[in-house]
Protein backbone atom coordinates (compact mmCIF):
# COMPACT_ATOMS: atom_id res chain seq x y z
CA UNK A 1 0.00 0.00 0.00
CA UNK A 2 2.94 2.41 1.13
CA UNK A 3 4.36 1.67 -2.94
CA UNK A 4 0.71 2.04 -4.24
CA UNK A 5 0.16 5.50 -2.22
CA UNK A 6 3.66 6.57 -3.75
CA UNK A 7 2.07 7.10 -7.28
CA UNK A 8 0.87 10.21 -6.05
CA UNK A 9 3.84 12.19 -5.09
CA UNK A 10 5.24 14.31 -6.56
CA UNK A 11 2.13 16.28 -8.65
CA UNK A 12 1.85 19.60 -9.24
CA UNK A 13 0.62 21.72 -6.29
CA UNK A 14 -2.85 22.98 -7.26
CA UNK A 15 -3.45 19.55 -7.72
CA UNK A 16 -3.40 18.36 -3.59
CA UNK A 17 -5.31 21.63 -3.13
CA UNK A 18 -8.22 20.79 -5.51
CA UNK A 19 -7.54 16.78 -3.85
CA UNK A 20 -8.98 18.79 -0.06
CA UNK A 21 -11.37 20.58 -1.39
CA UNK A 22 -12.65 17.76 -3.50
CA UNK A 23 -13.02 15.57 -0.36
CA UNK A 24 -14.80 18.66 1.55
CA UNK A 25 -17.44 18.90 -1.28
CA UNK A 26 -18.29 15.33 -1.86
CA UNK A 27 -18.90 14.61 2.34
CA UNK A 28 -21.55 17.27 1.56
CA UNK A 29 -22.82 15.97 -1.51
CA UNK A 30 -26.61 15.24 -0.18
CA UNK A 31 -29.00 16.11 -2.63
CA UNK A 32 -28.54 14.06 -5.88
CA UNK A 33 -27.95 10.55 -4.42
CA UNK A 34 -31.18 11.08 -2.99
CA UNK A 35 -33.27 13.62 -5.26
CA UNK A 36 -35.65 10.34 -6.94
CA UNK A 37 -36.17 9.59 -3.02
CA UNK A 38 -36.74 13.01 -2.35
CA UNK A 39 -39.53 13.70 -5.60
CA UNK A 40 -41.15 10.18 -4.91
CA UNK A 41 -41.23 9.53 -1.17
CA UNK A 42 -41.33 13.48 -0.20
CA UNK A 43 -43.07 15.44 -2.79
CA UNK A 44 -45.18 12.92 -4.09
CA UNK A 45 -43.77 12.30 -7.54
CA UNK A 46 -44.70 9.15 -9.69
CA UNK A 47 -41.48 7.33 -11.14
CA UNK A 48 -42.14 8.44 -14.95
CA UNK A 49 -42.54 12.64 -13.24
CA UNK A 50 -38.99 12.21 -11.17
CA UNK A 51 -37.69 10.67 -14.69
CA UNK A 52 -38.64 13.54 -16.17
CA UNK A 53 -37.49 15.99 -13.81
CA UNK A 54 -34.43 14.29 -13.81
CA UNK A 55 -34.14 15.01 -17.79
CA UNK A 56 -35.74 18.06 -17.09
CA UNK A 57 -32.39 18.93 -14.81
CA UNK A 58 -29.95 17.74 -17.24
CA UNK A 59 -30.99 19.63 -20.10
CA UNK A 60 -30.85 22.48 -17.92
CA UNK A 61 -26.88 21.63 -17.22
CA UNK A 62 -26.42 21.99 -20.98
CA UNK A 63 -26.85 26.17 -21.09
CA UNK A 64 -24.82 26.57 -18.02
CA UNK A 65 -22.16 24.26 -19.22
CA UNK A 66 -21.61 26.61 -22.43
CA UNK A 67 -21.49 29.87 -20.78
CA UNK A 68 -19.22 28.38 -18.08
CA UNK A 69 -17.16 27.35 -20.69
CA UNK A 70 -16.72 30.08 -22.64
CA UNK A 71 -16.59 32.55 -19.58
CA UNK A 72 -13.66 30.50 -18.47
CA UNK A 73 -12.06 30.40 -21.80
CA UNK A 74 -12.09 34.13 -21.48
CA UNK A 75 -11.77 35.96 -18.11
CA UNK A 76 -10.62 32.81 -16.58
CA UNK A 77 -11.14 29.32 -14.76
CA UNK A 78 -11.10 30.30 -10.95
CA UNK A 79 -13.46 33.04 -11.21
CA UNK A 80 -16.18 31.29 -12.81
CA UNK A 81 -15.62 28.15 -10.50
CA UNK A 82 -15.92 30.46 -7.36
CA UNK A 83 -18.94 32.94 -8.53
CA UNK A 84 -20.58 29.73 -9.77
CA UNK A 85 -20.15 27.67 -6.96
CA UNK A 86 -21.95 30.22 -4.57
CA UNK A 87 -24.69 30.51 -6.74
CA UNK A 88 -25.80 27.02 -6.59
CA UNK A 89 -24.75 26.86 -3.06
CA UNK A 90 -27.24 29.67 -2.37
CA UNK A 91 -30.14 27.78 -4.38
CA UNK A 92 -29.46 25.24 -1.75
CA UNK A 93 -29.75 27.30 1.29
CA UNK A 94 -33.19 28.65 -0.17
CA UNK A 95 -34.59 24.69 -0.85
CA UNK A 96 -33.72 24.00 2.66
CA UNK A 97 -35.25 27.17 3.91
CA UNK A 98 -38.50 26.27 2.04
CA UNK A 99 -38.18 22.35 2.86
CA UNK A 100 -41.08 20.82 1.62
CA UNK A 101 -42.81 22.97 -0.58
CA UNK A 102 -43.59 22.28 -4.44
CA UNK A 103 -41.75 25.12 -5.31
CA UNK A 104 -38.23 23.46 -4.05
CA UNK A 105 -37.58 21.85 -6.99
CA UNK A 106 -37.36 25.12 -8.96
CA UNK A 107 -34.31 26.09 -6.57
CA UNK A 108 -32.67 22.61 -7.48
CA UNK A 109 -32.86 23.28 -11.13
CA UNK A 110 -31.37 26.38 -11.05
CA UNK A 111 -28.37 24.78 -8.70
CA UNK A 112 -28.06 22.44 -11.49
CA UNK A 113 -27.81 25.36 -13.88
CA UNK A 114 -24.91 26.61 -12.22
CA UNK A 115 -23.43 23.27 -11.23
CA UNK A 116 -23.89 22.68 -15.34
CA UNK A 117 -21.29 26.39 -14.76
CA UNK A 118 -18.90 25.20 -12.29
CA UNK A 119 -17.42 22.03 -14.29
CA UNK A 120 -16.31 23.47 -17.25
CA UNK A 121 -13.71 25.46 -15.32
CA UNK A 122 -13.09 22.82 -12.69
CA UNK A 123 -12.13 21.00 -15.55
CA UNK A 124 -9.47 23.18 -17.50
CA UNK A 125 -8.19 24.16 -15.00
CA UNK A 126 -6.96 20.38 -13.43
CA UNK A 127 -5.60 20.01 -17.40
CA UNK A 128 -4.00 23.70 -17.57
CA UNK A 129 -1.97 22.62 -14.31
CA UNK A 130 -0.53 19.14 -15.61
CA UNK A 131 1.17 17.22 -18.04
CA UNK A 132 0.43 13.86 -20.17
CA UNK A 133 2.90 12.65 -17.93
CA UNK A 134 1.28 13.57 -14.27
CA UNK A 135 -2.08 14.02 -15.69
CA UNK A 136 -3.82 10.31 -15.76
CA UNK A 137 -2.08 10.00 -12.17
CA UNK A 138 -3.60 13.72 -10.89
CA UNK A 139 -7.13 13.25 -12.16
CA UNK A 140 -7.34 9.83 -10.12
CA UNK A 141 -6.21 11.27 -7.02
CA UNK A 142 -9.20 14.04 -7.28
CA UNK A 143 -11.50 11.33 -8.34
CA UNK A 144 -10.37 8.94 -5.05
CA UNK A 145 -10.78 12.51 -2.96
CA UNK A 146 -14.54 12.48 -4.26
CA UNK A 147 -14.72 9.38 -3.12
CA UNK A 148 -13.21 9.58 -0.15
CA UNK A 149 -15.71 12.30 0.92
CA UNK A 150 -18.75 9.89 -1.05
CA UNK A 151 -18.37 7.42 1.21
CA UNK A 152 -19.25 9.36 3.89
CA UNK A 153 -21.87 11.71 2.81
CA UNK A 154 -24.73 9.35 1.84
CA UNK A 155 -24.13 7.60 5.03
CA UNK A 156 -25.26 10.56 6.77
CA UNK A 157 -28.04 11.91 4.48
CA UNK A 158 -29.52 8.17 4.62
CA UNK A 159 -30.48 8.87 7.95
CA UNK A 160 -31.17 12.79 7.67
CA UNK A 161 -33.57 11.81 5.12
CA UNK A 162 -36.67 11.03 7.21
CA UNK A 163 -35.45 12.60 10.02
CA UNK A 164 -34.35 16.27 9.07
CA UNK A 165 -34.68 16.23 5.19
CA UNK A 166 -34.13 20.16 5.31
CA UNK A 167 -30.36 19.43 6.39
CA UNK A 168 -30.02 17.70 3.00
CA UNK A 169 -29.96 20.96 1.28
CA UNK A 170 -27.95 23.41 4.15
CA UNK A 171 -25.15 20.47 4.26
CA UNK A 172 -25.08 20.48 0.78
CA UNK A 173 -24.31 24.31 0.34
CA UNK A 174 -22.34 24.45 3.43
CA UNK A 175 -19.67 21.75 2.15
CA UNK A 176 -19.63 23.39 -1.27
CA UNK A 177 -19.34 26.90 0.36
CA UNK A 178 -16.00 25.31 2.72
CA UNK A 179 -14.52 23.95 -0.30
CA UNK A 180 -14.40 26.99 -2.95
CA UNK A 181 -12.43 29.07 0.18
CA UNK A 182 -10.12 26.38 -0.27
CA UNK A 183 -9.79 26.96 -3.89
CA UNK A 184 -9.69 30.65 -3.90
CA UNK A 185 -7.46 30.64 -0.47
CA UNK A 186 -4.56 28.55 -1.89
CA UNK A 187 -5.21 28.18 -6.27
CA UNK A 188 -4.28 30.19 -8.61
CA UNK A 189 -5.29 31.49 -12.37
CA UNK A 190 -4.29 29.06 -14.45
CA UNK A 191 -5.70 29.97 -18.35
CA UNK A 192 -3.16 29.36 -20.89
CA UNK A 193 -1.37 33.53 -21.81
CA UNK A 194 -2.40 34.21 -25.47
CA UNK A 195 1.19 34.07 -26.11
CA UNK A 196 1.36 30.07 -25.28
CA UNK A 197 -1.61 29.87 -27.08
CA UNK A 198 -0.04 31.17 -30.16
CA UNK A 199 2.70 28.98 -30.31
CA UNK A 200 0.94 25.39 -29.58
CA UNK A 201 -0.60 26.05 -33.08
CA UNK A 202 3.20 24.58 -34.34
CA UNK A 203 3.02 22.26 -31.58
CA UNK A 204 3.24 17.99 -32.96
CA UNK A 205 0.88 16.89 -30.00
CA UNK A 206 -2.90 16.21 -29.96
CA UNK A 207 -3.36 19.20 -27.44
CA UNK A 208 -1.55 22.00 -30.06
CA UNK A 209 -3.59 25.12 -30.13
CA UNK A 210 -6.88 25.21 -33.12
CA UNK A 211 -8.15 28.33 -35.13
CA UNK A 212 -11.32 29.39 -35.03
CA UNK A 213 -14.56 28.89 -32.84
CA UNK A 214 -15.66 25.15 -30.70
CA UNK A 215 -17.10 23.22 -33.67
CA UNK A 216 -14.13 24.00 -36.08
CA UNK A 217 -11.60 22.64 -33.29
CA UNK A 218 -14.42 19.74 -32.68
CA UNK A 219 -14.00 19.23 -37.10
CA UNK A 220 -10.07 18.27 -36.06
CA UNK A 221 -10.90 15.29 -33.39
CA UNK A 222 -13.66 13.65 -35.14
CA UNK A 223 -12.10 10.35 -33.05
CA UNK A 224 -13.00 12.29 -29.59
CA UNK A 225 -16.53 12.74 -30.82
CA UNK A 226 -17.12 9.25 -31.74
CA UNK A 227 -15.27 8.31 -28.58
CA UNK A 228 -17.88 10.71 -26.73
CA UNK A 229 -20.63 9.20 -28.41
CA UNK A 230 -19.98 5.83 -27.18
CA UNK A 231 -19.09 6.19 -23.63
CA UNK A 232 -22.97 8.36 -23.94
CA UNK A 233 -24.18 4.18 -23.26
CA UNK A 234 -22.07 4.53 -20.52
CA UNK A 235 -23.23 7.22 -18.48
CA UNK A 236 -26.85 5.58 -19.31
CA UNK A 237 -25.95 2.81 -17.17
CA UNK A 238 -24.22 4.46 -14.61
CA UNK A 239 -26.98 7.08 -14.01
CA UNK A 240 -29.31 4.01 -12.93
CA UNK A 241 -27.66 4.09 -9.50
CA UNK A 242 -29.16 7.68 -8.96
CA UNK A 243 -32.63 6.74 -10.65
CA UNK A 244 -33.34 2.93 -10.88
CA UNK A 245 -31.37 1.87 -8.26
CA UNK A 246 -33.07 3.86 -4.73
CA UNK A 247 -36.35 3.22 -6.15
CA UNK A 248 -35.54 -0.78 -6.66
CA UNK A 249 -34.25 -0.95 -2.72
CA UNK A 250 -37.36 1.04 -1.28
CA UNK A 251 -39.13 -1.06 -3.39
CA UNK A 252 -37.84 -4.46 -2.23
CA UNK A 253 -37.01 -3.30 1.11
CA UNK A 254 -39.39 -0.88 1.84
CA UNK A 255 -38.50 2.02 4.76
CA UNK A 256 -34.82 0.17 5.24
CA UNK A 257 -34.24 0.47 1.39
CA UNK A 258 -32.96 4.28 1.87
CA UNK A 259 -30.27 3.56 4.48
CA UNK A 260 -29.35 0.29 2.26
CA UNK A 261 -28.87 2.46 -0.55
CA UNK A 262 -27.15 5.16 1.19
CA UNK A 263 -24.62 2.20 2.80
CA UNK A 264 -24.34 0.92 -1.13
CA UNK A 265 -23.00 4.51 -1.94
CA UNK A 266 -21.19 4.30 1.13
CA UNK A 267 -19.26 1.30 0.05
CA UNK A 268 -19.01 2.28 -3.78
CA UNK A 269 -16.49 5.20 -1.88
CA UNK A 270 -14.81 2.74 -0.13
CA UNK A 271 -14.27 0.54 -2.56
CA UNK A 272 -13.06 3.55 -4.70
CA UNK A 273 -11.31 4.80 -2.09
CA UNK A 274 -8.98 1.09 -1.66
CA UNK A 275 -9.01 -0.07 -5.50
CA UNK A 276 -7.98 3.12 -7.17
CA UNK A 277 -4.41 3.16 -6.44
CA UNK A 278 -4.13 -0.58 -7.18
CA UNK A 279 -5.95 -0.41 -10.24
CA UNK A 280 -4.19 3.06 -11.63
CA UNK A 281 -1.13 1.22 -11.15
CA UNK A 282 -1.97 -2.35 -12.62
CA UNK A 283 -3.82 -0.47 -16.00
CA UNK A 284 -2.00 2.69 -16.65
CA UNK A 285 0.42 0.68 -18.72
CA UNK A 286 -2.17 -0.50 -21.40
CA UNK A 287 -4.04 2.30 -23.60
CA UNK A 288 -6.41 4.39 -21.92
CA UNK A 289 -9.38 3.00 -24.41
CA UNK A 290 -8.62 -0.95 -23.69
CA UNK A 291 -9.09 0.18 -20.19
CA UNK A 292 -12.56 2.05 -20.82
CA UNK A 293 -13.58 -1.21 -22.46
CA UNK A 294 -12.84 -3.23 -19.73
CA UNK A 295 -15.10 -0.78 -17.79
CA UNK A 296 -17.93 -1.31 -19.92
CA UNK A 297 -17.79 -4.88 -19.47
CA UNK A 298 -17.82 -4.42 -15.55
CA UNK A 299 -21.02 -2.53 -15.96
CA UNK A 300 -22.72 -4.98 -18.07
CA UNK A 301 -22.17 -7.57 -15.56
CA UNK A 302 -22.92 -5.08 -12.43
CA UNK A 303 -26.18 -3.45 -13.86
CA UNK A 304 -27.65 -6.74 -15.46
CA UNK A 305 -27.37 -8.82 -12.03
CA UNK A 306 -29.73 -6.03 -10.43
CA UNK A 307 -32.37 -7.84 -11.79
CA UNK A 308 -32.02 -10.98 -10.21
CA UNK A 309 -30.98 -9.26 -7.06
CA UNK A 310 -33.06 -10.46 -4.09
CA UNK A 311 -30.94 -10.15 -0.95
CA UNK A 312 -28.84 -7.17 0.77
CA UNK A 313 -25.66 -8.91 0.81
CA UNK A 314 -26.35 -8.96 -2.89
CA UNK A 315 -26.59 -5.27 -3.84
CA UNK A 316 -23.82 -4.89 -1.62
CA UNK A 317 -22.11 -7.23 -3.95
CA UNK A 318 -22.77 -6.12 -7.44
CA UNK A 319 -22.11 -2.49 -6.03
CA UNK A 320 -18.67 -3.91 -5.56
CA UNK A 321 -18.20 -5.25 -9.15
CA UNK A 322 -20.10 -1.63 -10.85
CA UNK A 323 -17.62 0.26 -8.77
CA UNK A 324 -14.68 -1.76 -10.28
CA UNK A 325 -15.94 -0.80 -13.82
CA UNK A 326 -16.57 3.27 -12.31
CA UNK A 327 -13.14 3.03 -11.26
CA UNK A 328 -11.61 1.84 -14.63
CA UNK A 329 -13.63 5.03 -16.86
CA UNK A 330 -12.84 7.45 -14.42
CA UNK A 331 -9.31 7.35 -14.21
CA UNK A 332 -9.42 6.57 -18.20
CA UNK A 333 -11.86 8.46 -19.66
CA UNK A 334 -11.18 12.03 -19.05
CA UNK A 335 -7.64 11.22 -19.35
CA UNK A 336 -8.16 10.58 -23.17
CA UNK A 337 -10.00 13.47 -23.62
CA UNK A 338 -7.83 15.54 -21.81
CA UNK A 339 -4.57 14.35 -23.97
CA UNK A 340 -6.96 14.84 -27.25
CA UNK A 341 -8.19 18.30 -26.11
CA UNK A 342 -6.52 21.69 -27.65
CA UNK A 343 -4.98 23.99 -25.03
CA UNK A 344 -7.16 26.89 -26.78
CA UNK A 345 -10.32 25.68 -26.48
CA UNK A 346 -9.94 23.70 -22.91
CA UNK A 347 -13.31 24.60 -21.24
CA UNK A 348 -15.63 24.47 -24.37
CA UNK A 349 -14.40 21.13 -24.81
CA UNK A 350 -14.44 20.42 -21.24
CA UNK A 351 -18.02 21.60 -22.20
CA UNK A 352 -19.53 20.06 -24.74
CA UNK A 353 -17.68 16.84 -24.86
CA UNK A 354 -19.74 15.70 -20.96
CA UNK A 355 -22.57 16.86 -22.59
CA UNK A 356 -22.03 14.30 -24.93
CA UNK A 357 -20.75 11.70 -22.92
CA UNK A 358 -23.88 12.40 -20.87
CA UNK A 359 -26.55 12.59 -23.05
CA UNK A 360 -27.17 8.87 -21.74
CA UNK A 361 -27.38 10.25 -18.28
CA UNK A 362 -29.81 13.04 -19.30
CA UNK A 363 -32.28 10.22 -20.56
CA UNK A 364 -31.76 7.61 -18.84
CA UNK A 365 -34.20 8.58 -15.93
CA UNK A 366 -37.14 9.52 -17.98
CA UNK A 367 -36.54 6.17 -19.94
CA UNK A 368 -36.48 4.49 -16.89
CA UNK A 369 -39.30 6.06 -15.83
CA UNK A 370 -41.47 4.52 -18.67
CA UNK A 371 -39.58 1.10 -18.85
CA UNK A 372 -40.57 1.27 -15.48
CA UNK A 373 -44.26 1.94 -15.60
CA UNK A 374 -44.81 0.44 -19.03
CA UNK A 375 -42.95 -3.11 -18.43
CA UNK A 376 -41.20 -4.18 -15.38
CA UNK A 377 -37.72 -3.07 -13.23
CA UNK A 378 -36.12 -6.05 -14.31
CA UNK A 379 -36.07 -5.29 -17.99
CA UNK A 380 -34.75 -1.67 -17.00
CA UNK A 381 -31.45 -3.36 -15.78
CA UNK A 382 -31.57 -6.18 -18.83
CA UNK A 383 -31.34 -3.02 -20.92
CA UNK A 384 -28.84 -1.02 -19.06
CA UNK A 385 -26.35 -4.14 -19.48
CA UNK A 386 -27.11 -4.12 -23.12
CA UNK A 387 -25.85 -0.22 -23.18
CA UNK A 388 -22.99 -0.84 -21.49
CA UNK A 389 -21.81 -3.95 -23.66
CA UNK A 390 -22.85 -1.29 -27.24
CA UNK A 391 -20.29 1.52 -25.40
CA UNK A 392 -17.88 -1.01 -24.89
CA UNK A 393 -18.13 -2.62 -28.41
CA UNK A 394 -17.52 1.23 -29.81
CA UNK A 395 -14.89 2.10 -27.75
CA UNK A 396 -13.05 -1.12 -28.83
CA UNK A 397 -13.31 -0.16 -32.35
CA UNK A 398 -12.14 2.56 -31.69
CA UNK A 399 -8.97 1.16 -30.02
CA UNK A 400 -8.50 -0.88 -32.78
CA UNK A 401 -8.40 1.81 -35.27
CA UNK A 402 -5.67 3.28 -32.60
CA UNK A 403 -3.16 0.33 -32.96
CA UNK A 404 -3.48 -0.14 -36.62
CA UNK A 405 -2.58 3.55 -37.63
CA UNK A 406 0.49 3.45 -34.31
CA UNK A 407 1.20 0.04 -36.62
Amino acid sequence: MKRLLSLYRGLPQPIYVLFFATVINAIGIFIYPFLTLYLTKRLGYTPLQAGTFMTIASILYVPGSFIGSKLADTIGRKPVLVIFQLLMDFCFILAGFFEGEAFVPYFILLGLFFDGAVDPAREALKTDVTNIENRQVSFSLIYLGHNVGYSIGPVIAGYLFYTAPQWLFYGNAAAGILSVLLVILKVKESKPSKELIEESKGWVTTEKGEEGGLFKALLTRPRLLLFALSVTFFSFAYSQTLFALPLLTTNLFGQAGAPLYGRMMAINGIVVVLCSPIIVSLLRRFHPLANSTLSGIFYAIGFGLFAFATTPFAFMALTVIYTLGEIISATNDNFYVANNTPISHRSRFSAILPIIMGTGHAIAPITGGMIIESYSMNLLWITTALAALIGATGVFLIYLREKQEQK
